[in-house]
Protein backbone atom coordinates (compact mmCIF):
# COMPACT_ATOMS: atom_id res chain seq x y z
CA UNK A 1 0.00 0.00 0.00
CA UNK A 2 2.61 2.81 0.71
CA UNK A 3 5.02 1.34 -2.28
CA UNK A 4 7.13 3.71 -3.53
CA UNK A 5 6.87 6.30 -0.82
CA UNK A 6 9.52 8.04 0.75
CA UNK A 7 10.00 10.00 4.07
CA UNK A 8 9.41 13.07 1.98
CA UNK A 9 6.50 12.29 0.64
CA UNK A 10 4.99 10.87 4.00
CA UNK A 11 6.18 14.09 5.29
CA UNK A 12 4.35 16.71 2.75
CA UNK A 13 1.43 14.00 2.96
CA UNK A 14 1.53 14.90 6.81
CA UNK A 15 1.67 18.65 6.31
CA UNK A 16 -1.01 19.02 4.23
CA UNK A 17 -3.01 16.81 6.88
CA UNK A 18 -1.91 19.35 9.51
CA UNK A 19 -2.51 22.42 7.26
CA UNK A 20 -6.14 20.84 6.81
CA UNK A 21 -7.07 20.54 9.96
CA UNK A 22 -6.15 23.46 10.93
CA UNK A 23 -8.34 25.04 8.79
CA UNK A 24 -11.43 23.18 9.62
CA UNK A 25 -10.91 24.05 13.06
CA UNK A 26 -10.78 27.79 12.47
CA UNK A 27 -13.71 27.64 10.47
CA UNK A 28 -15.36 25.63 13.41
CA UNK A 29 -15.06 28.82 15.31
CA UNK A 30 -17.11 30.80 12.95
CA UNK A 31 -20.28 28.14 12.50
CA UNK A 32 -23.10 28.98 14.37
CA UNK A 33 -25.57 26.76 15.05
CA UNK A 34 -28.56 26.59 17.17
CA UNK A 35 -31.28 23.85 18.27
CA UNK A 36 -34.80 24.93 19.51
CA UNK A 37 -36.91 23.14 21.96
CA UNK A 38 -40.72 23.95 23.03
CA UNK A 39 -41.47 25.49 19.51
CA UNK A 40 -38.71 27.70 19.93
CA UNK A 41 -39.39 28.79 23.86
CA UNK A 42 -35.79 27.82 24.33
CA UNK A 43 -32.87 28.70 21.76
CA UNK A 44 -29.45 27.37 22.14
CA UNK A 45 -26.30 28.30 20.10
CA UNK A 46 -22.87 27.43 19.71
CA UNK A 47 -19.86 27.52 17.94
CA UNK A 48 -18.58 24.36 15.43
CA UNK A 49 -16.34 23.77 18.44
CA UNK A 50 -19.09 23.10 20.36
CA UNK A 51 -18.57 26.07 22.79
CA UNK A 52 -22.09 27.16 23.65
CA UNK A 53 -22.55 30.84 22.72
CA UNK A 54 -25.68 32.02 22.90
CA UNK A 55 -28.81 30.45 25.80
CA UNK A 56 -32.56 32.25 24.78
CA UNK A 57 -35.08 30.95 27.09
CA UNK A 58 -38.46 32.78 26.80
CA UNK A 59 -40.01 34.33 30.27
CA UNK A 60 -43.06 32.31 30.37
CA UNK A 61 -40.58 29.17 31.53
CA UNK A 62 -39.29 31.26 34.42
CA UNK A 63 -41.94 29.86 36.62
CA UNK A 64 -42.07 26.49 35.67
CA UNK A 65 -38.73 24.90 36.84
CA UNK A 66 -39.63 21.23 35.58
CA UNK A 67 -40.43 22.38 31.64
CA UNK A 68 -37.71 24.48 31.71
CA UNK A 69 -35.06 21.75 32.72
CA UNK A 70 -36.48 19.23 30.43
CA UNK A 71 -36.74 21.71 27.45
CA UNK A 72 -33.30 23.25 28.30
CA UNK A 73 -31.93 19.29 27.91
CA UNK A 74 -33.48 18.46 24.83
CA UNK A 75 -32.30 21.63 23.12
CA UNK A 76 -28.63 20.89 24.47
CA UNK A 77 -28.85 17.18 23.58
CA UNK A 78 -29.97 17.76 20.02
CA UNK A 79 -27.14 21.15 19.65
CA UNK A 80 -24.54 18.81 20.73
CA UNK A 81 -25.58 16.01 18.21
CA UNK A 82 -26.09 18.89 15.27
CA UNK A 83 -21.84 19.92 16.80
CA UNK A 84 -21.22 16.38 16.40
CA UNK A 85 -22.39 16.24 13.17
CA UNK A 86 -20.93 19.15 12.13
CA UNK A 87 -17.26 17.72 13.00
CA UNK A 88 -17.62 14.40 11.07
CA UNK A 89 -19.36 16.16 8.11
CA UNK A 90 -15.71 18.52 8.11
CA UNK A 91 -13.82 15.28 8.77
CA UNK A 92 -15.20 13.56 5.94
CA UNK A 93 -14.59 17.22 3.67
CA UNK A 94 -11.01 16.76 4.68
CA UNK A 95 -10.63 13.00 3.42
CA UNK A 96 -12.58 12.48 0.47
CA UNK A 97 -13.24 16.24 -0.31
CA UNK A 98 -10.64 16.44 -2.64
CA UNK A 99 -7.62 15.39 -0.21
CA UNK A 100 -6.23 12.26 -1.04
CA UNK A 101 -2.61 11.99 0.19
CA UNK A 102 -2.32 9.05 -2.09
CA UNK A 103 -3.03 10.71 -5.18
CA UNK A 104 -0.52 13.28 -6.50
CA UNK A 105 1.60 13.63 -3.54
CA UNK A 106 -1.07 14.60 -1.02
CA UNK A 107 -2.36 17.96 -2.82
CA UNK A 108 -5.50 19.17 -2.32
CA UNK A 109 -7.88 19.91 -5.04
CA UNK A 110 -10.15 22.44 -3.33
Amino acid sequence: MFEGLNMGDLGKMFEEVQKKAKEIEEKNESIELTAKSGGGLIKVTANGKGEVIDLEIDDSLLEDKESLQILLISALNDLFKMVEDNKKSAALSMLGGGFNPFAGGGNSQN
